[in-house]
């Protein structure tokens, strides 16, 4: 697991690290059409994202990785809502840069309700605008505590996604996007629900208005 950053450990830290990777301008937001990607599950079965979101909401988490602490509570925050998410129709996709060899343990480790993908050759963090580079700094700090970010992702780079969650609408449309300038932060589930709701009271009332 990740220990604290000691020298990103402040939100003005955080907050500079986040400003200088340009994401929070070009960042896919709410109203935006969403990219499409086809990526690996654990079992190396491709998985169009598209495919997904057309059968009902899609809440697509990007995180970092495994060795990630902060990403693991997450994803063990989200497992706990599954009777929530297939109440109202909706599919959770958990996409990192990690190689599927690699993500498995984490997914065990989290006993995740929902499929966890591979993103290695970056195709969705790069469609969402969500990658970056990590600065000198960041690349000594992971390489002295052993977490050899290039080796897990299987592509020979130091660059990561953001944190962020997205609600995708049955149309491919972004309807709650929550992109994190803090490593330590995410989405809360019950703000992501709410969107959910609305999103599908919304489609009732259209569907009964036609």
């Amino acid at each position: 697991m990740e220990p604290l950053l000691p020298s990103f450990g402040d939100n003005d830290d955080a907050n500079a690290v986040f400003d200088a990777t340009g994401i929070a301008a070009r960042a896919r937001r709410a109203g935006d059409l969403a990219p499409d990607a086809t990526l690996p599950d654990g079992s190396g079965r491709p998985v169009r994202l598209s495919d997904v979101w057309r059968t009902g909401p899609l809440v697509l988490v990007f995180y970092r990785g495994g060795w990630c602490s902060y990403c693991s509570l997450q994803l063990r925050a989200w497992h706990q809502r599954a009777d929530d998410l297939a109440r109202l129709g909706a599919t959770l996709l958990a996409v990192s840069p990690q190689m599927s060899e690699h993500s498995t343990p984490a997914a065990e480790d989290a006993r995740p309700a929902f499929t966890v993908l591979s993103d290695s050759n970056l195709e969705a963090a790069n469609g969402f605008e969500l990658a970056y580079t990590l600065p000198p700094e960041l690349v000594s700090f992971y390489g002295a505590v052993g977490t050899d970010i290039p080796v897990l992702n299987g592509n020979g780079l130091w660059v990561l996604p953001v944190p962020a969650t997205y609600v995708i609408d049955e149309e491919g449309r972004i309807r709650f996007a929550h992109i994190e300038e803090d490593i330590r932060k995410r989405a809360e589930p019950d703000d992501v629900l709410r969107a959910i709701e609305d999103l599908v009271r919304h489609r009732a009332a259209a569907a009964r208005a036609c």
